[in-house]
């Protein structure tokens, strides 16, 4: 019931679910704050598919899969790099550890996400601060590379967003992209993506690797959750979480949910 309450409330108007949100991942953050916890999102797996981790991000592996899986669809190397909705820091760190680009910043609404990350050490080209995806808080042409993972459904107006991503990419520049949709609103997105003036290079659809991923840490969310969040607002964490027989579980095994990854390009001549 309450999980139904939360979804119809956000669905009221683009404000309202800007809000929502905002407050949901500084009240997530507030609730975990286990600075070892770096990661938020639902993991990605592939038979064949496991980069060499260094053991102390082992613990993270399906989570990082789902960086590595959307970063890697272009040479990242050298290059300038801005992640909208960077969450509690782990992907960031990791592209900046393993992948060799020139810089990452990370944005994200969340003050409290932003605190966390800034109360962590990290390399001298990783840098932190709050900001907006729909108002990004750079200039005309700043960055190579724009990275959104698992973000931009809280986001009131995708439009708005992908724009702001254009704004602030160089011509040539990519956008990196992955995240989930219900299947009866896929073809907004699609129009979404045509509107934005970014050429889109490929889209695939990665359901399934999500579900095998999910399951896998199904167990360790659920005994993370039972640890840390009280047990009034346990069944909204795990279906957050999407661990297994959760509401977000099921709608991706019946369908209702789908999880796509994309990357596009920012135009040289415009």
């Amino acid at each position: 019931m309450l999980q139904k309450l939360i979804a119809w409330f956000i669905r009221r108007s683009p404000s309202t679910k800007r809000r929502f949100w905002k407050w949901w991942y500084n009240t997530f953050t507030t609730k975990a704050k286990d600075q070892y916890f770096k990661f938020m999102n639902y993991g990605y797996d592939e038979d064949g598919f496991y980069p060499e981790l260094n053991s102390e991000d082992e613990s993270e592996r399906y989570p990082i899969h789902l960086y590595h899986h959307v970063v890697t669809q272009v040479d990242i190397s050298g290059k300038r790099i801005l992640e909208v909705g960077s969450g509690r820091g782990g992907g960031a760190s990791y592209i900046v550890r393993y992948l060799n680009p020139a810089s990452v910043h990370g944005i994200d609404i969340s003050e409290s996400a932003v605190e966390l990350c800034n109360e962590i050490p990290q390399a001298e080209n990783l840098s932190f601060g709050e900001g907006d995806s729909e108002n990004i808080p750079f200039e005309n042409e700043t960055f190579d590379v724009v990275l959104n993972v698992e973000s931009s459904h809280c986001y009131g107006d995708m439009n708005k967003f992908l724009s702001e991503v254009k704004r602030v990419l160089m011509p040539g520049g990519y956008f990196l992209w992955c995240d989930l949709r219900p299947v009866n609103i896929l073809e907004n997105l699609n129009k979404q993506f045509s509107k934005s003036g970014l050429e889109l290079i490929q889209k695939t659809d990665i359901t399934n690797n999500i579900i095998i991923a999910l399951e896998k840490m199904s167990e360790s969310r659920k005994t993370s959750i039972r640890e840390k969040v009280p047990k009034l607002i346990r069944k909204v964490f795990e279906s957050y979480a999407g661990v297994k027989g959760s509401y977000v579980h099921d709608s991706f095994i019946n369908g209702d949910l789908i999880y796509i990854s994309a990357s596009l390009k920012n135009p040289i001549n415009t």
